[in-house]
């Protein structure tokens, strides 16, 4: 097994991150806003450099666009309605800017970029000593398996592991699609089921990892979360629904990504490319950022905590 750690990135969150974040607006030379994607590019330099991280290997994922196969099982699942149009326009900007880095690019169509990461994460796991997914989104907690394949929120500088989701949700990661499926999930369409409270579904899910596993009869639960028979009544009536939920909210992780693990080791930023990007850009602080360039030439020496 190599030692090695392969970083799995939501390019999509990072995506929207950059774009509402509190940094300076910038346009490229046409006057296009590329404010989110200079942001996702300047954070994947930020994920390379950081010491802590060791990036060896990596992988960013987006969805293009934010549609998949689940609109197609239900109605009221997420689209991408209400995106603002300037940052719809650089959806395929940033993945660009992505490969211009060196990186290897997941772009979803028919699935979405949670499932590529899933999917990553169930590919590589016993090749690298460990699988880093990079974001707070609790669909991909379904993916941890022991410190083998982790979850970084690195906005808040916390690492999730299988263990640590067991002692603070009270139910295993393999039950989050069920969990979702009782309470729901407002950024994906997922309405859930009435009553179901994150407290009252983890209860279940504690002593009963799958919604098969849950007794029609309130009178065979071991456990007894509040408002218990109407909770029983509830999912006895819309069990079907909930197995629907569930199933939107499970990933796949047999999407049928071609790129082998040597593939997506970082080898260095391409320096041309790289500085191709940033002239159609029009940025001139990233041209230097890179401290690794592809051709083996270190960067620009930086002080500790300085910028280049």
């Amino acid at each position: 097994m190599e030692a090695a750690r392969l970083h799995l990135v939501d390019g999509t969150y990072e995506l929207f991150r950059a774009h509402y974040a509190k940094r300076p607006d910038h346009r490229d030379p046409s006057g296009a806003d590329r404010k989110a994607t200079v942001g996702v590019v300047s954070s994947l330099l930020a994920l390379l450099h950081e010491a802590d991280e060791a990036v060896t290997h990596l992988a960013v994922a987006f969805d293009n666009p934010i549609r998949s196969f689940r609109n197609d099982l239900f109605d009221g699942y997420k689209t991408d309605e209400g995106v603002p149009p300037e940052l719809h326009a650089q959806f395929d900007a940033v993945e660009e800017g992505v490969r211009a880095l060196g990186v290897t690019v997941w772009s979803m169509r028919e699935h979405e970029a949670d499932d590529g990461l899933a999917t990553g994460a169930r590919r590589f796991a016993d090749q690298v000593g460990q699988v880093r997914i990079l974001t707070p989104d609790k669909d991909l907690a379904q993916c941890l398996r022991g410190d083998r394949v982790v979850q970084i929120d690195r906005r808040q500088k916390k690492l999730t592991d299988e263990a640590t989701f067991r002692a603070v949700r009270g139910y295993a990661p393999a039950s989050v699609p069920d969990f979702l499926a009782l309470t729901g999930d407002t950024a994906d369409g997922i309405p859930g089921l009435a009553g179901f409270g994150e407290k009252s579904a983890a209860m279940l899910l504690g002593a009963y990892p799958h919604l098969e596993d849950i007794p029609d009869s309130v009178t065979a639960w071991t456990v007894r979360p509040r408002r218990a028979e109407e909770l029983a009544a509830t999912l006895a009536a819309h069990r079907e629904e909930a197995l629907l939920y569930r199933r939107l909210a499970t990933l796949v992780d047999t999407v049928p990504l071609r790129e082998t693990l040597d593939e997506l080791r970082f080898r260095g930023v391409p320096r041309e490319a790289f500085e191709s990007w940033c002239t159609k850009v029009g940025t001139t602080s990233l041209r230097t950022a890179p401290r690794r360039w592809a051709d083996g030439a270190p960067g620009p020496t930086v002080t500790a905590g300085g910028t280049p």
